[in-house]
């Protein structure tokens, strides 16, 4: 499981049929995030509801 699987940024893509990040990346920022394997992504923001919605 990546952090990608949790992002609010992962979007279905129905024209493609997959999985697609919704966050507006240049290509510097993308080939920088896929060649540094130790770094998380600057972008990431828990899609997860439930901790949302539970610190409120």
């Amino acid at each position: 499981m990546t952090e990608c699987d949790t992002c609010a940024y992962n979007e279905y893509d129905e024209e493609w049929d997959c999985y697609v990040c919704t966050m507006n990346l240049d290509e510097d920022d993308y080939a920088r995030y896929m060649q540094d394997t130790r770094a998380h992504c600057p972008y990431y923001r828990d899609g997860d509801e439930y901790k949302i919605a539970g610190k409120q």
